[in-house]
């Protein structure tokens, strides 16, 4: 029997509405190769306005990852929201499973839509993406924000105890639930404090399933198994864009140490900031410390001071002046 109702096909439609009601349009772009790029694009871009690319994580589509953040950005910005392939309606026949092939499709939506110049925001498996972005298009990124991402991250890691799961088997099936259990378990690594799933009925949590996770399965896996092989520091570009790193503090997918890393890495022009309190889902769990990190690089040109709520390190000598950050050895 069918289900008469989906709690999540309906949030589904709020977020769309929300999306049109600021004046995005949603589009399907033909690479003519075999791949389909589905992207949010602004109905009526205006030239005064810089542009904005914000690329989504794993899980859900972009609509649920960026709703709660778009709007404070499109009175300033045009802004751009794909879904990147295997989510959403984006999907490709060609065997590429590399976030380099990612930016490379993603690019071409945006040459389709005239975008010449951009900033950047990359969420998880986003920064990923976003990051491949700026370096190998660096003449089109003006800025770039990196959020819980493990670029620095290397295929040695996962051996090394570097991460809370270390066997890449076992952390692709948490990282693509297909069972209500598998889903409570993804919420407990990406929460610092996970809300109550753990009472939500079965139902609820297949209909997500559902609608979001079952499509393209092996594909997403792949993707995730595709990001640590053979990936060494050493061969990772530094790009040169000031860029913003934001972290949760307890980050269990992603530990912070990689963001020390990173901000090590880039030297000069990056800058970390770390949420306290927060897992890997620092954008739903302090989504106002969030939000404001994001305005403040990217509409003020800025960075924020200390607060209870949030550390920065403005350079890499901050970092050598804390004690707790710890920094990975490469």
């Amino acid at each position: 029997m069918s289900r008469c109702f989906s709690f999540t096909e309906a949030k589904n439609w709020c977020h769309r509405s929300t999306f049109i009601k600021l004046g995005l349009q949603s589009t399907a772009t033909d690479l003519k190769d075999g791949t389909i790029m589905h992207c949010w694009v602004p109905k009526s871009p205006k030239i005064s306005k810089p542009n904005l690319l914000l690329i989504h994580g794993l899980g859900a589509n972009a609509m649920w990852q960026w709703n709660d953040v778009i709007r404070h950005f499109t009175p300033y910005y045009n802004v751009y929201v794909p879904d990147l392939l295997f989510f959403g309606e984006s999907y490709t026949t060609r065997p590429d499973r590399s976030e380099s092939f990612q930016a490379q499709c993603v690019m071409r939506v945006m040459e389709v839509n005239s975008v010449k110049k951009m900033s950047l925001i990359g969420l998880s498996y986003g920064g990923f993406v976003g990051y491949s972005i700026a370096a190998e298009y660096k003449e089109f990124v003006e800025r770039v924000v990196i959020c819980s991402s493990g670029i620095c991250m290397e295929e040695k890691d996962l051996s090394e105890g570097v991460f809370s799961v270390s066997d890449l088997e076992e952390a692709v099936n948490i990282l693509v639930p297909l069972k209500p259990d598998q889903l409570r378990q993804l919420v407990g690594y990406t929460f610092y404090k996970p809300p109550p799933v753990g009472f939500v009925p079965d139902c609820f949590l297949i209909d997500f399933i559902d609608v979001m996770c079952r499509e393209y399965v092996e594909q997403k896996k792949e993707l995730i198994r595709a990001i640590p092989r053979g990936r060494k520091l050493s061969h990772i570009p530094k790009i040169t864009q000031p860029t913003m790193i934001i972290w949760g503090e307890h980050d269990q997918i992603f530990p912070l140490e990689l963001g020390y890393r990173l901000m090590r890495h880039l030297g000069g022009n990056a800058h970390l900031a770390v949420i306290r309190n927060v897992g890997h889902a620092m954008n739903t769990e302090n989504k106002k410390e969030y939000v404001k990190l994001l305005k403040s690089f990217l509409i003020d040109l800025r960075l924020p001071s200390d607060t209870a709520h949030l550390k920065i390190y403005k350079t890499t000598d901050d970092l050598i002046g804390d004690g707790n950050a710890k920094v990975i050895n490469s």
